[in-house]
């Protein structure tokens, strides 16, 4: 343990003499973390100080014990959150910003067609060129068309685009996807957050209240102890 100096405080766990503004009360330790304490530092001090550092981390051991009993084995995005967490930063990202980052020119372009396949545009378009076609070599507009009845040459074009249309569909199905899942883990990510940061509140509020209690108590009991006094002194000065 070192020896405090002037202006400086002795953390009851760790024994590191800090300056003041770097430790905290134990008594605003609330009782989760005092128990986490209690186990894994048996001889820390109760009536003491401890350091921000150690305050910090018995706090993040209680979280992770917490999600661990709620959800069983930590993934890998409880874990990003336990450490937004002992940062104190967010755990919010942009997932549009996300996948558009692992999109390459084929899957912008396969986005694109596939986007305009499922278009008014496309449709109109292409319900026209059917029209076109088949009125063109259906009447005697031509003394030998093209592509005479039953349109060969037609049928052969539309499953040629049939054919290049549905892979495209799919992989613009199976990219809304993983765009899908990036929003899922980024709501995960939030609620899990906000679900531990609500508990904690909970958790300071009694303890505060407990200790407002404790407070009000003995503020009631020397209120007591004076009125007795009082009271003893009147009767005193009554005989005298």
């Amino acid at each position: 343990m070192t020896d405090a100096g002037a202006g400086e405080r002795v953390c009851g766990v760790c024994g590191r003499a800090l300056p003041a503004s770097m430790l905290r009360p134990v008594a605003v330790v609330s009782g989760a973390v005092r128990a986490t304490l209690d186990r894994d530092e048996p001889e820390w001090a109760h009536t003491s100080w401890i350091c921000s550092d150690d305050l910090r981390r018995a706090r993040q051991t209680t979280i992770e014990e917490m999600i661990r009993e709620d959800h069983g084995e930590l993934t890998v995005l409880d874990r990003a959150v336990l450490k937004s967490l002992a940062a104190s930063g967010t755990v919010t990202v942009n997932p549009e910003e996300v996948y558009d980052k692992r999109l390459d020119f084929g899957d912008r372009l396969a986005d694109r067609l596939a986007g305009f396949a499922g278009s008014w545009t496309f449709l109109l378009s292409f319900a026209g060129v059917l029209v076109l076609w088949i009125g063109v070599n259906s009447f005697a507009l031509f003394s030998a068309p093209f592509d005479p009845y039953p349109f060969i040459l037609l049928n052969l074009i539309l499953s040629c685009v049939a054919a290049v249309q549905a892979p495209l569909i799919m992989m613009s199905q199976r990219r809304q996807e993983e765009k899908d899942r990036l929003r899922s883990e980024n709501d995960y990510r939030i609620n899990l957050k906000a679900e531990v940061e609500i508990r904690r509140l909970h958790e300071k509020m009694d303890h505060h209240l407990l200790m407002q209690w404790d407070h009000l108590t003995r503020l009631g009991k020397a209120q007591d102890e004076i009125v007795r006094q009082l009271r003893a002194g009147s009767g005193a000065d009554r005989k005298g």
